[in-house]
């Protein structure tokens, strides 16, 4: 029996990926190099800091400036990660359906707590969420379980009453390796080079408000 849905919260519950792109772009023009486009950034927005600095600057995580690179980008975010991102169509909706089911929600991110810790407040969800883990909460991040079994642990229900929702194939596993029912959202940061039919989510929903068929 479900007792609580977590989600991931970038391209899950908030669309991000503008602010994300705006702090690549800028980086992009100190260093003299043309600006990525919208279309690019989207599908690469989930990936993080990481994914987006591979992008924009052509290079694998051992390029000798990959980590100059990182921290500058979360530099560039830290001004601009509440500018532009908004909550997707009807996650309030699906989030009051949760709370009046009795339902508890929370979210589990790789994004970083001086990000998240501000940037979750900010968003005008209906209801507050009952969790919060962040990427760097218990030291790693997904697709490790830790910060699954640790988000389990601070609401009191075992991980095989929790319902996981997330848009990459780290959530999938993630919530797989702990023993979640797993939901993938096809709205989110999928890029077309991505096999999202062999991640093994156990449902694929088209809407936020799908999700309240498979409770």
């Amino acid at each position: 029996m479900i007792q609580a849905v977590l989600f991931d919260l970038d391209g899950t519950l908030a669309d991000t990926a503008r602010d994300l792109g705006g702090a690549l772009n800028r980086l992009l023009a100190e260093e003299g190099l043309p600006p990525q486009p919208y279309a690019a950034i989207r599908p690469i927005a989930s990936h993080g800091a990481r994914g987006l600095v591979s992008l924009g600057f052509g290079i694998t995580q051992d390029h000798v400036r990959f980590e100059e690179y990182r921290l500058r980008f979360l530099e560039q975010y830290e001004h601009g990660f509440a500018n532009e991102t908004c909550l997707f169509d009807d996650i309030n909706s699906m989030i009051t359906a949760l709370h009046q089911r009795g339902l508890v929600w929370g979210i589990i991110t790789n994004k970083p707590m001086r990000f998240t810790d501000r940037l979750v407040p900010a968003l005008p969800f209906a209801l507050p969420p009952a969790v919060v883990v962040s990427g760097d909460t218990v030291g790693i991040a997904k697709p490790d379980p830790k910060p699954m079994l640790y988000a389990a642990s601070q609401i009191n229900i075992a991980p095989e009453h929790c319902l996981y929702v997330g848009d990459a194939e780290r959530d999938i596993q993630a919530g797989r390796a702990v023993g979640m029912k797993t939901v993938l959202v096809n709205w989110g940061y999928i890029a077309d080079h991505d096999r999202p039919h062999e991640w093994g989510a156990d449902i694929r929903i088209d809407h936020p408000l799908e999700l309240l068929a498979h409770l």
